[in-house]
């Protein structure tokens, strides 16, 4: 059965017909917001733990180290959800497995120190950095394969507005040229704008292919693998218990009320 979610969770975050499809256009603006929020995260990140670490001796550094823990984990929480929603993929299921205990009472740096998960934190801490380092990395490789497409695309109408305007011939020394292949300017422009919607379409199947890798990176698909217990069937069990001791302690209960009117 998990197999099965794990799958559809997995074909719905996969992106078809590229070139018509929203999601598509809405990862490559997510690509190109990466550069400028992983540098971001990155600068709150290296600046938070540095504080944290210089002001310890005059005892600011410890809550302040708890509140750059927090901060980790609500970005990478973000990061998270903004990938689901443009991937379209489903809320995830929330886990009830761990029990609240009241906490009034204690002090606000016990609390903290409770909620605090060092394992959690290292992960966050990583994800944060490698969010810089793909972010810079995708975006290039976004920009790059995207502008190769639409250049070779709009190839004929910048040397049509180049001739007519400066009597530019940027197709004078092309390819053509050098191998003395005698095509018209017409017919260069067909190879042109047909090679540049291939590379376009490549390009767009490279954005998606990106998505699917930073998709993996920041662990969306970790709470549908993850065993969830409704809150519902928990009621519904106690229900159930509770109904079921009372049917079993009802028997017994009318032999002590015929009893006793016997006696």
């Amino acid at each position: 059965m998990k197999a099965i979610e794990g799958t559809a969770t997995e074909r719905a975050g996969k992106v078809n017909w590229v070139l018509f499809n929203p999601k598509t256009y809405a990862t490559i603006l997510y690509l190109l917001l990466s550069l400028p929020l992983g540098i971001i995260y990155f600068t709150v990140a290296v600046t938070g733990l540095a504080l944290s670490i210089g002001l310890t001796p005059i005892f600011i550094g410890i809550p302040l180290f708890f509140g750059v823990a927090k901060l980790l984990n609500g970005i990478v929480n973000f990061e998270q959800n903004m990938i689901r929603q443009i991937l379209g993929l489903p809320t995830p299921p929330v886990s009830y497995t761990q029990n609240r205990q009241s906490e009034a009472g204690q002090n606000w740096l016990k609390r903290m120190m409770k909620g605090f998960d060092g394992g959690l934190f290292i992960r966050n801490l990583l994800l944060v950095f490698l969010r810089f380092v793909t972010g810079i990395v995708f975006f290039a490789i976004m920009v790059t394969a995207i502008s190769l497409g639409l250049g070779l695309i709009a190839l004929p109408v910048v040397h049509i507005i180049l001739m007519n305007e400066i009597q530019l011939d940027i197709l004078e020394n092309s390819l053509f040229s050098y191998f003395h292949i005698d095509w018209t300017y017409n017919q260069q422009y067909l190879l042109y704008v047909g090679v540049g919607l291939v590379l376009f379409w490549g390009a767009l199947r490279v954005v998606n292919g990106l998505m699917q890798i930073q998709r993996r990176i920041m662990y969306v698909d970790e709470p549908y693998q993850q065993p969830s217990v409704p809150v519902e069937p928990q009621i519904h069990e106690t229900v159930q218990s509770q109904y079921y001791d009372y049917q079993e302690d009802q028997p017994t209960q009318g032999m002590i009320q015929s009893a006793y009117r016997e006696l």
